[in-house]
């Protein structure tokens, strides 16, 4: 049976921070506030498995209350779920992914990005899509304050 999940993440600019989206290390002024790295599109994959698994969220499975993961690359995260996975005895279809911000150009990077993502979920080519865009100077992300992503997953039975 397929399942689909859907992941959203988001996070505003801070001071003294790097910028970490899916892992990889994006050259910009600022970074993204958060417990861990603040990697919004690794959140939003994360959240995305695991809604299509039933198994709830980042947040209950990696809590900011828990000091062991202050600062840790949301590489964990998805690595850890990626096992979640497999021990459902699932795999991913393919994933689907949005970064929304209007500064910095994201769209350089994606080719990066993708390779990150794909080390730790195997997939590769169309299975795995990472897009950018902007809301045309709207809302906070309009606005510079932070950054927004979506993931929609669709994950099916692994083959024996």
């Amino acid at each position: 049976m397929y399942r689909i999940g859907f992941g959203f993440d988001a996070h505003r600019f801070s001071e003294g921070r790097k910028l970490i989206l899916g892992g990889l290390e994006i050259p910009f002024r600022i970074g993204l506030s958060g417990h861990s790295d603040a990697d919004v599109l690794t959140h939003a994959i994360c959240d995305a498995l695991l809604g299509a698994l039933g198994e709830g969220d980042i947040g209950t499975h990696f809590p900011d209350s828990d000091p062991s993961y202050k600062d840790v690359s949301s590489l964990t995260f998805l690595r850890e779920v990626m096992k979640t996975l497999k021990s459902e005895v699932y795999e991913i279809e393919n994933l689907d992914c949005t970064i929304v911000c209007e500064s910095p150009r994201i769209t350089p990077h994606v080719p990066a990005i993708k390779d990150s993502l794909a080390q730790i979920t195997g997939l590769s080519g169309k299975a795995l899509s990472v897009k950018a865009t902007t809301t045309d100077r709207m809302g906070f992300t309009g606005r510079g304050e932070g950054i927004a992503s979506y993931a929609v997953a669709l994950i099916k039975p692994a083959a024996a």
